[in-house]
This record gives C-alpha cells, structure tokens and sequence, in this order.
C-alpha cells in the first residue's frame, strides 16, 4: 500500500528543512533522507551565510557583486529577491534558535572573496553545523513533519508512464531499514501532492570534492529521467582550498581564513596570488582555483601552502576551531605552520531549472537547494550565497505551495502499481559497482576538470558512456542498493556535465578550456537541455536584467 503525504521532501539540508517548516501549517509533510538526517552539504559549510546587515552596506552592492563574480550569467531577478530578503530570513532563522557569532550585541560578520563588504553571518567556522542543528530540533518538535532516515529515492512516479498527464505523483523510495541486502530492502511508493527536490549536490562525481559521501546528484538525475530540463551543468565549482592529506577525506578549508588575511604560497614559501590578479586572495573561488592548479602544474607541485601564521594563535584558535582542531589531529599546527592544500568539486552552479518559487518544468514536481537552477549563480557562485539561496528557496517554494494546497487537495491520489523486481537478484559481484565508482570519477577527475579541452571531453563522453551501458545491465539484473543508485545517479550527472561543456564554445566562470580560451557574448545564455534533446543556448542576458526565468514558468 502506498505512503500518502501533501508534501514529500527528498533532502534533509537548509533548503529543504526550511521548506518543511514553513510549509507544515498547512499539512503533512515526510522528508527523506539517505542516512542520518543530518548528513547534508548544509552541515558541513563552514563559511557562512551572505546577507546585508551592515549600515554601510547595501542590498544593491551584494546584487552587484553577485553579478560579477557570475561571469554575465546571473538572472539579475533572482540574485535581487536573494539579496533583499535574505535578511528576513536569517532573523527568523535566528528565531528559530540558531547561534551566530556576534559583538557588542551585533552580529559580527566576516568577509569573503568577491564580496565588496563585510556581510557573512556566521557561527566561527562551523556555520552549517550550528543551522542544521537548528532546524533539525525544530523539524523533529514539529507534528506534522516526519523524518525518515535511511530512505533512498529510486526513481520520481511519473503518471505519463501509466497512461495519465504528464504530472509528478510522488517517488519510488529504497528502505534500508526494511529488508536485507541479501534478499532485498524494501522498496516503498511515496505519494504526495507535491514532491520537492532538496537532494543536494554532486561533488562525488569527481575524484577529489569538499562534500559528504551523500553528494551524488540524485536529484538532479531522477528530474533527468523524468523529463525535467536541466540547465547549466558545465559550471562546477572547485574550492580552492581543501586540506591536503592521505587521511584527510573531504576535509574544506573555509575561504574565511583568505578573508582574515590568509596567504597561498608555493611550498618554498613565495606569494603567487599577486601575479594571477589585483584582488589576490580576495578574488572569486573561480580565479583562485585557476591560480592554483597553473602553480601546481608549472611547478609539478602536489600542493601548495595557505599561510595564517602571520595573524595572533589566539585569534586563530578562537575564529577557526574546527579547522584548527581538525588540521591539529594531521599533526599540522596552524598557528604555527601553513596548511597544505588542494582545489577539490565543491558546488554545482546549475541543476534542474526552476522558476522564482522553486517550480520545475514537471508538473507537481519543485526543486529547491543546490539540485536546483535558480539563476543566482550564473557561471560562478559568490562565496556564502548557497544556503542564502537555500533560505530564500525554500521559504518561497512554501509560501506558493501553502496558498495551492486546498486546490491540490481537490484531486485524489492516483492509483499506481508498486514497484516491481522483476527477475533481478542479489548481487555477487558488488565489486562492479565499486569499480565503476572509482573509474567515473576518476574521469572526471582528469578530464572534465579546472581546465578542460574538446579532446578530454570527447574522451570523457566516450568512457562515461561505455560505463552508462555497464550500469545499466547491472541495474536491471540486480536488487537495487544505496550504492547502486548512487552510481546510477553520478554516471548520469557526468554525462549531463561533458554534454553542457562539449556544447559551450568559450570560457566562462568555472568553465575553462583552452580550446576556446575567450569569453563570448554570443554565449552569454543558459545551456540547457531535456532527455532526449541536445544542449542549446535559450536567451542571451548578459549581465543586464533581461530574462528573469523560463519562458514556461509563472513568475508571480
């Protein structure tokens, strides 16, 4: 029998926690979660979130350099609605009891690169860590939301599959916890009168990524699968500084210490920042991702150093707790000592495309978070707007669904089969999963990178292709599992990724390839793309206001 809920939540981050408490007074909402609930990208973020709570600052100023810093690709609309209500929202996140650090009673806000002021509200360098716990403790008090952990969604239940409209009815969800791996887990059927996209990332993709094991683009690929466009895929972001070290898995160093006056250094300890642009240290996460890996290919260096040693071991300590504590069980004092680091995949500029109130191209189907494609990032993220973005996202894709909810109720929930195994069975031979895991990403690793060519596209499309057929033989003849829909799901974001970059002809933010080394304006559009249609470019905005969304979407 069915599970039947108004709202079905897949993710348990910013976006969709925020969601979920702004929409439970008008009903039932079941959020998903792949492992434990607080197992996001949100719990890991330790910069900050950027709003303008600073006299001296304005709104206009953060629109401003969020234009920039999104290299001509920024929906001027979107990036607007982010910066003027994104202090609304972290008062009411503050409301519901997340802790900032502050001083002399106002919150004490930090800086980062590619912002022209002081606008990062944060919680000293584990921000994300103090908002999910927030929201988490108000989402677990509330009664009409449940949280269900170790819940996998497999696939969105599309009713055009069984002769209905083309509407999202809900999702077929993997129960780890119902079942066995060797006889199968159980696999249940969600229904809800709207089914929101929160899933999250896709660092996994890549060999070396900032993000949790849990960042595997699921989302992204269920909306692929079901028709859903999909927008802006070529523009994945590389932090430039993650810890580097043979026991260090995953470990981000905040871009705060750069905005407390870190230096990047080579490791025989020269300064090259300054030969790579005037802002240094302070550039966007783009530049200095770029400055880094040209170092380390010139000078065949595996790493390089980013210097805090210059600054108090009191004020290090104090503002950078986790990293110092971190770095500290690696045997690396940084008060002391520069910290040797890497670029690794960090954030997805593009997603699923969404109008201003979260709405796929899917009927029934929202998308919220870093799965979604708002228009605020454009070619390059502005430091700290991700769970900016997640705030206002999912405060707004509420506040619409909360006023349709009566209208939706209107309708019965359909009649649909429950998911059928087939004759596939466990599996005996799991390494094929782990294989191919380790081979994707390492593909994408090497050839869809910091900087790319039309050959290593070419490349990558080719394997990643061959590996597409594997999986797919693998799928059909096996029980599924959390692992093997993982490597479903990372094998079609790649795909999706080589495609957007092969069909753009240009430099642009994050995405660089050296056969076309010059931005062009002919290029200045989304890419995007459907199943079974070729990415193509839709409009032409630069960097003026131009077109605030889809030409399919109400943007009321």
């Amino acid at each position: 029998m069915a599970v039947t809920t108004d709202f079905l939540v897949v993710g348990s981050g910013i976006a969709g926690l925020t969601f979920a408490l702004d929409v439970a007074a008008h009903g039932q909402v079941i959020i998903i979660t792949k492992r434990s609930r607080d197992e996001t990208n949100t719990r890991y973020a330790q910069g900050g979130v950027a709003a303008v709570f600073d006299p001296e600052d304005t709104a206009e100023a953060h629109v401003q350099d969020t234009l920039t810093a999104g290299a001509g690709l920024c929906h001027r609309v979107v990036a607007e609605i982010c910066a003027h209500e994104g202090t609304t929202r972290i008062r009411e996140l503050i409301d519901r009891g997340a802790r900032f650090d502050t001083e002399n009673g106002q919150l004490k806000l930090g800086r980062e690169g590619g912002h022209s002021a002081r606008r990062i509200v944060h919680t000293a360098d584990a921000t994300g860590h103090e908002i999910e716990r927030a929201l988490l403790e108000q989402a677990a008090a509330h009664p009409n939301i449940s949280i269900l952990e170790h819940h996998t969604a497999i696939d969105l239940i599309m009713l055009s599959r069984f002769g209905g409209p083309d509407l999202c009815a809900g999702a077929y969800v993997l129960d780890e916890r119902g079942g066995d791996r060797a006889h199968g887990y159980a696999v249940e059927t969600y229904l809800a009168r709207a089914t929101v996209l929160a899933s999250g990332g896709a660092g996994k993709v890549y060999l070396y990524t900032s993000n949790p094991d849990v960042a595997t683009g699921d989302g992204i690929a269920m909306a692929y699968r079901a028709g859903a466009e999909i927008s802006n895929m070529e523009f994945y972001q590389f932090h430039p500084t993650c810890l580097f070290h043979p026991q260090a898995k995953s470990f981000l160093v905040t871009e705060a210490l750069r905005g407390e006056g870190a230096l990047l250094r080579l490791q025989d300890g020269t300064p090259f920042m300054v030969n790579h642009d005037p802002r240094r240290e302070l550039a966007p996460r783009d530049v200095v991702a770029r400055a880094i890996d040209f170092e380390m290919k010139r000078t065949g260096s595996d790493y390089v150093l980013l210097d805090i040693t210059h600054m108090p071991a009191s004020f290090i300590r104090e503002h950078f707790p986790t990293i110092y504590t971190q770095c500290k069980r690696f045997g690396i004092d940084i008060t002391s000592e520069p910290i040797p680091v890497v670029p690794a995949a960090h954030y997805l500029c593009g997603g699923i495309s969404t109008d201003l109130h979260g709405r796929t191209t899917i009927p029934g189907l929202w998308a919220i978070g870093e799965c979604a494609s708002t228009g605020l990032h454009g070619a390059n993220r502005l430091a700290s707007n991700s769970l900016l973005e997640g705030l206002v996202f999912g405060h707004r894709a509420a506040i619409k669904l909360g006023a349709q909810i009566e209208e939706l109720r209107q309708a019965s929930f359909p009649e649909v089969p429950s998911w059928h195994a087939g004759d596939a069975v466990a599996s005996d031979e799991e390494v094929v999963v782990t294989h191919n895991w380790d081979e994707l990403r390492r593909t994408m690793w090497n050839y869809v990178g910091i900087v790319r060519s039309s050959a290593r596209l070419r490349r990558a499309g080719r394997r990643i292709a061959l590996l597409q057929e594997e999986i797919r033989e693998y799928y059909w003849k096996h029980l599924v599992t959390r692992e093997l829909l993982e490597l479903r799901n990372i094998a079609t974001v790649a795909e999706l990724i080589v495609a957007c970059a092969a069909a753009r002809h240009e430099s642009r933010g994050l995405h660089t390839t050296i056969d076309y080394p010059h931005t062009d304006e002919r290029y200045a559009a989304d890419m995007v793309l459907k199943r079974g249609v070729q990415p193509h470019l839709r409009g032409n905005r630069g960097s003026s206001p131009g077109q605030s969304s889809p030409p399919w979407a109400d943007t009321r």
